[in-house]
């Protein structure tokens, strides 16, 4: 699969569907990679007649890195990591595209939609903020990312992405430890680089704001939210679709901060239902 090596800078990404169907743009969150994106997932898309893109952001998988391991900050905007959806399209030849964005990528899609607005047909924002507000922000300040992490060996590095997948209570939904297992393996093999994703959060925590900026937008929007997301507050959400005019606002009880796999065939309709808003 190819890099997009615009103006110097290498993002790789994977395509799955026909060459002729509509452009689908899948970008994943702080620290992930292309991968967060289950082929399985991928094939429900493409069933529904999307030509799927996946990309490894910049400082994770095999896109290009912006520092060394002891670097925690890479220089770099958010506004550079939307600029690199861009880069994509433009590799691909594609004018424009639908995008769907999963937190760090759901705020990299609110910036291309803003910045580059004749470039979107349709948006969907997937467990994310619109900015800094500290009612969106469950996390805390990540101080462990202002310092270069720790380098962790590939069993150390699955046993921490399952007991981070593990809930710490009663839930519905089934946490799929063993995907997690396979896919921390598989990213660690792909291109281990914590320091990346603390050279994202830099990025983030300077993000500008964008909430009153997403009320010029008038692409159809899908905003999708998990009530118990642990990480962002789902209020974020709310406040994203009350500022984008006619968005869908989805907020699902017992779902966290990812989506889970029983969640998939609503969340491939609302993609497509959007979509076809946009055509």
């Amino acid at each position: 699969m190819p890099h997009a090596d615009t103006d110097g800078i290498e993002i790789f990404y994977e395509v799955d569907g026909a060459p002729d169907d509509p452009v689908l743009v899948l970008v994943a969150g702080g620290g992930a990679q292309l991968i967060a994106w289950p082929d399985q997932l991928v094939a429900l898309l493409v069933a529904e007649g999307f030509r799927v893109v996946r990309m490894d952001n910049r400082d994770t998988g095999l896109s290009q890195r912006f520092g060394g391991p002891d670097d925690v900050d890479g220089g770099y905007e958010l506004s550079d990591l939307a600029d690199d959806i861009v880069r994509v399209l433009d590799h691909l030849g594609a004018p424009s595209a639908h995008l769907v964005g999963h937190s760090m990528g759901g705020m990299m899609a609110q910036l291309v939609a803003l910045d580059h607005p004749e470039r979107v047909r349709s948006l969907g924002l997937l467990s994310t903020i619109p900015g800094q507000d500290p009612r969106y922000i469950l996390h805390g300040e990540r101080e462990e990312l202002l310092s270069p992490p720790p380098r962790l060996t590939r069993e150390q590095a699955v046993a921490f992405a399952v007991e981070a997948a593990t809930p710490t209570g009663p839930h519905r939904y089934d946490p799929q430890l063993e995907w997690h297992a396979w896919a921390a393996g598989l990213a660690y093999d792909r291109g281990y680089a914590p320091e990346g994703f603390a050279r994202q959060w830099a990025a983030l925590r300077r993000a500008p704001e964008r909430l009153d900026r997403l009320r010029g937008v008038t692409v159809p929007t899908l905003v999708l939210h998990g009530r118990d997301d642990d990480v962002l507050h789902w209020c974020a959400a709310v406040d994203m679709a009350d500022a984008i005019a006619g968005s869908e606002l989805r907020v699902y009880p017992d779902m966290g901060h990812l989506v889970p796999w029983e969640l998939w065939p609503d969340l491939v309709a609302a993609i497509a239902g959007t979509a076809r808003r946009a055509t």
